[in-house]
C-alpha cells in the first residue's frame, strides 16, 4: 500500500510544481490556488507512505520521479529544452532511485530473515 501512496504523492507533486507554472508567478488566482492544494495532498500521501517505507528511499523516489516526470512534463507541453546534459541527468536519477530500491529490500529481507532467526 505504501507504494500507492507514494505514486500518489509524486502525482500530486507533479501537478503542484504544473500549477506553479501555469499560475505564472502567482499572477493567476485558480492555478495560484491548485499549487498549495495539490503540494498539501501530495504531502498526506508522502506522510502515508512514510508510515511503511525507509524515510531515505521514499523522498529519493518522489523528488527523483517528480523530476524526471517534470522534466518530461517541461520539454513537451510548455516547450522547454532537451539535451544529452538533461538526458543524462535524468537517467543518473533513475538508476539512482533502482539502486536505493534494491538496497532497501535487500535490507528489509535481511530484517525479517533476523527476526525469522531469533523466533526459532
Amino acid at each position: 500500500m505504501q507504494w500507492i501512496y507514494l505514486c500518489l504523492a509524486i502525482l500530486f507533486e507533479v501537478a503542484g510544481t504544473t500549477a506553479m507554472k501555469l499560475s505564472d508567478g502567482l499572477t493567476k488566482l485558480v492555478p495560484s490556488i491548485l499549487i498549495f492544494v495539490f503540494y498539501v495532498i501530495s504531502f498526506v500521501f508522502l506522510t502515508f507512505a512514510l508510515k511503511g517505507m525507509e524515510m531515505s528511499v521514499a523522498y529519493a523516489v518522489w523528488s527523483g520521479m517528480g523530476i524526471v516526470t517534470i522534466t518530461i512534463i517541461g520539454f513537451f507541453y510548455f516547450g522547454e529544452s532537451m539535451n544529452v546534459i538533461k538526458i543524462l541527468a535524468i537517467l543518473f536519477i533513475l538508476i539512482g532511485v533502482v539502486i536505493l530500491n534494491f538496497n532497501s529490500t535487500a535490507h528489509e529481507a535481511k530484517k525479517k530473515e533476523m527476526v525469522g532467526e531469533r523466533i526459532h
